[in-house]
This record gives structure tokens, sequence and C-alpha cells, in this order.
């Protein structure tokens, strides 16, 4: 199951960069296109040590961002039509920082690894459920402990499910404070993420799904509800603004 998990997630991470630009209706932007954007990002991969990666815009008014691409020399960074317009200079240089981040440190791959081993568990689970609906039994003939197979069945499933989730939120906070050396500016990305966390939970993102919804730098569900905190692929919004905070204090 393992092995079967990794085979199609590779897949998807092979070929992430193509099924979210294509979900989201992103367009590919070129440097004739829009200019000062390039020259933006141009000079923020200087700072990051990165390749250039392709620019696309997505159209909606929602302001929102993602990263994805299996390497940073297949790299993509998406943008919404409403951040290019409902942030100033210094904000979209923080969140693309942000987004840059992942790219640097290979999170579409770590994240790939992470879904992979959670899948895996779970297809072992559903294994022992039908093993059990059938009667399993131990080499001596015997019936299975009931707990263990609760266990199986049940919490390691869930538990594979929130390790990843935490893993997420982790890379979310690495993000935030390495886009803040990128930009040199933790506060405008600061600034950035409340104005993202507040148009997210008033407006859904048109399209937006729960398996790619990890990928933004905001929730692009947040406005749908639900349990927020244990079952969020994102850390609350109040959370990172403070750690930037606290980095801007630091620098200065």
């Amino acid at each position: 199951m393992l092995l079967v998990s990794f085979g199609i997630n590779f897949i998807t991470y092979w070929n992430c960069d193509k099924i979210a630009l294509a979900q989201y209706d992103a367009k590919y932007v070129s440097p004739q296109d829009v200019p000062e954007l390039y020259d933006l990002v141009g000079k923020l991969c200087q700072n990051a040590k990165i390749p250039m990666p392709k620019l696309y815009v997505i159209p909606t008014d929602v302001p929102n961002a993602f990263a994805t691409g299996r390497n940073v020399n297949h790299a993509a960074v998406a943008i919404t039509e409403g951040l290019l317009s409902r942030l100033n200079k210094d904000e979209l240089a923080g969140v693309i920082s942000h987004e840059l981040s992942h790219i640097r440190h290979h999170d579409t791959l770590i994240m790939t690894l992470a879904a992979s081993i959670a899948s895996a568990i779970g297809y072992i689970a559903q294994m022992a459920q039908w093993f059990t609906i059938f009667g399993g039994r131990d080499e001596n003939g015997e019936r299975m402990n009931p707990v263990a197979l609760i266990v199986t069945i049940v919490l390691a499933p869930l538990a594979a499910t929130l390790i990843q989730f935490a893993l997420s939120r982790s890379r979310e906070y690495m993000a935030d404070a390495s886009g803040a050396e990128i930009s040199g500016k933790p506060l405008a990305l600061a600034s950035a993420l409340e104005k993202l966390d507040n148009y997210a939970h008033h407006v859904v993102m048109p399209g937006a799904k729960p398996a790619t919804s990890g990928l933004f730098i905001i929730n692009p569900l947040s406005a749908v509800g639900g349990i927020e905190n244990l079952f969020s692929t994102h850390p609350s919004t109040a959370d990172r603004v403070k750690r930037l905070r606290e980095i801007a204090a630091r620098m200065h």
C-alpha cells in the first residue's frame, strides 16, 4: 500500500503545477504583459537565490496566491487579479516572497511525501476494515483483538492526517519567516495576511477545493467554516501576524 500510495502521489507531484494551474484557470503572463511584476519577482528571486519561476494570474477578485512545481527549476507562482489590485507594492512583495520560500525549501516534495504516508495508512486501515467484516482471525484461528482493530481502522489514519496537517502548518510558519527575510519587510507581509484573511472569511474563492486549498497563502475555503484549528492546513492568521511582528522587532 505504501508503494501504491507513493506511485499515485508521485504522478500528482510530477504534474502538480499543471493540475493546480488548470483547476484555477490560471493564465501564463509574460514579461511583456506585466513588466513591473516581473521586475519585482526577479529582484526577490535574487534575494532568495533561486531561478525565476513562471508567473500566472488567476481571474478572480479574491486576493490570494500559491506556488507549485516539482523543484526550483520547474516552479510556478500564481497570483489572483485581486492580489494585484488590492495590495500595495510592499505587501505584494511580502506575499510573493512567502511563495518563493515554499519553492526554495522544496515544500511541494515534502508535503507529497507526507501525503503518501498518510494515504498508505488510510489504505491499510481500509484493508483492515474489510478483513474484520469478513471475520478476520489470527494464525491460531482466534478472533482478532477488537480494540487493536479499532485503533488500526480509525485512530491510525486520523493520527496520520493530523500529523500531515501539523506539518503543513509548520511549513507555513517557516515560509512566513523566510519570506520576511527575502523581502526584508515582515510588517508588509503581516498586513497582507490580514487583508487576505479578511477577504477569505467573507468570500469563497471560485473553484477552490479542499485537496488544493493547502497550496494557498491563506485558506481559500475559510468562509465555509468548520473545525479551524485541528483540521486546518494553515495556522491562524493572528498567530502568523504576531510572529511576523516579533521578527520585525528583532530586525530593528
